[in-house]
């Protein structure tokens, strides 16, 4: 595993201590799925899952703790399951099994199968590779074929496997932008035929946010958003963006808003709120489309209708804030032109906030996802940011308290305070007034209009 390695036991310990565990009670252990799958790939893979023949496997995970010195392991007995934690890494221990569900739930009733039949019910081939304690690999579904040729199929009908499980069609999708993979030519059918499933109760908001996630943060997130669309999964997680599809642009842009969208999330780096920022920096324009190619306001509405999906899928607060920011400052930089002052640069830096540096890069994929002639002009105004970013002292920090205006003025509390307050900011901003307390309380006293 190289330099992904983390610290604590070795490969080769770490297989050393399995063999005995299980061959100490008489069964048969394999390592089965990502583990193997991403080794063959040459991924960093830490987790492991390891499947029981012919044993119990609570009880080798716990004989394996022990062994490792590891912490006693979770155990989820309904499932036959066992969890023990290692520095680093988590070893997941399952008996060979069969599963069966309920058309309302993904949570499986089980019982004792053949390794073979135990394999058939997991989610893809590529992840029903095995590998024995002593490394070799083990092929039984032809797992290892699909992995060179980069093929998602499933070992089972698809219709079947999406049916047991429906948040596998996510992570179909999922898989695809993260290894460059393709869906089988009977996956995206399928899904198209049971995307009602994808659906509480059966399948969680967390688990369908965690999934959306992943695949934002991948390295093909513009892949993973037209497979959902392709297998009509996007109209049922993200209809805001589904939405977007057909509404026609002027100008700069040669795509509709929903392919713009899915070239700037294709221009932003593996940031998460950034990429969601620039999934939802236009989700506005469909609701306040003239048909004459303006959609004036679409950044408030469209920061709104962030928000309000970004609660459903019951994402942070703090993350839900940070994109609701961007989303609604996403035209500044776009709209900037040399003439500005440094006034309203000062104005773009201080309304950004920490967010400065996520504004700028969302602005640079908006226009990248266009045929805008002059991108270079966003580095003039990231020039100027940087100078007035470097004024010292500051012009956007805080110079006056309500309190100190209020003894200036002989006033008590009230709105005409803050209302003094603003307007004092705006003139420093503005450098019509030196950043220094000492400068507002003199201007006070000479402008008792103010």
């Amino acid at each position: 595993m190289g330099a992904d390695q983390p610290v604590g036991l070795a490969e080769e310990e770490l297989l050393g201590l399995l063999r005995r565990a299980s061959s100490e009670l008489g069964a048969r252990a394999w390592i089965v799925g990502g583990y193997v799958r991403d080794r063959l790939l040459g991924r960093p893979h830490l987790d492991l899952d390891i499947v029981v023949e012919n044993g119990d496997a609570l009880e080798v995970a716990r004989r394996f703790a022990r062994l490792a010195g590891a912490p006693a392991p979770v155990t989820f007995e309904r499932f036959g399951t066992a969890q023990v934690t290692l520095p680093g890494r988590l070893v997941e221990f399952v008996a060979a099994r069969a599963e069966s569900y309920a058309p309302d739930s993904r949570k499986p009733d089980v019982r004792p199968a053949t390794l073979e039949e135990d394999l058939r019910r997991r989610d893809f081939t590529v992840n029903a590779l095995l590998m024995d304690l002593d490394g070799r690999i083990h092929d039984p579904l032809g797992g290892r074929a699909d992995l060179e040729a980069g093929v998602l199929r499933t070992p089972a009908e698809p219709a079947q496997t999406f049916s047991d499980d429906p948040l596998r069609m996510l992570r179909a999708i999922r898989f695809a932008a993260q290894l460059g993979f393709t869906p089988a030519p009977d996956l995206l059918p399928a899904m198209r035929n049971l995307r009602a499933r994808l659906a509480p109760p059966v399948i969680s908001v967390e688990r369908i946010a965690d999934e959306l996630r992943k695949m934002l943060t991948s390295e093909r997130p513009k892949l993973a958003l037209e497979l959902l669309d392709e297998a009509g999964l996007l109209e049922v997680i993200l209809p805001e963006v589904a939405a977007c599809k057909g509404v026609a642009q002027t100008g700069y842009h040669t795509h509709d808003v929903f392919g713009h969208t899915l070239l700037a999330v294709a221009h932003t780096g593996p940031d998460l709120l950034l990429r969601l920022a620039a999934l939802f920096h236009d989700v506005g324009k469909p609701a306040t489309a003239k048909g004459d190619g303006t959609f004036l306001g679409h950044e408030e509405v469209g920061a709104e209708i962030a928000r309000a999906a970004l609660e459903r899928l019951r994402f942070a607060q703090r993350e839900i804030d940070v994109v609701t920011r961007l989303v609604r400052l996403h035209l500044r930089p776009v709209f900037y032109r040399s003439e500005w002052t440094d006034g309203a640069v000062r104005r773009l830096a201080r309304d950004s906030g920490p967010e400065l540096e996520r504004l700028m890069a969302l602005g640079r994929a908006d226009i990248a996802a266009s045929a805008y002639p002059a991108p270079e002009k966003l580095d003039e105004l990231q020039a100027r940011l940087d100078a007035v970013q470097a004024e010292r002292p500051s012009r956007l920090e805080p110079l006056i308290t309500g309190d100190e205006i209020m003894r200036a003025r002989g006033i008590g509390p009230g709105p005409e305070v803050g209302r003094i307050k603003q307007k004092l900011e705006e003139l420093v901003i503005d450098g019509d007034i030196a950043p220094e307390r000492a400068a507002l309380i003199d201007y006070l006293s000479k402008h008792p209009d103010l």
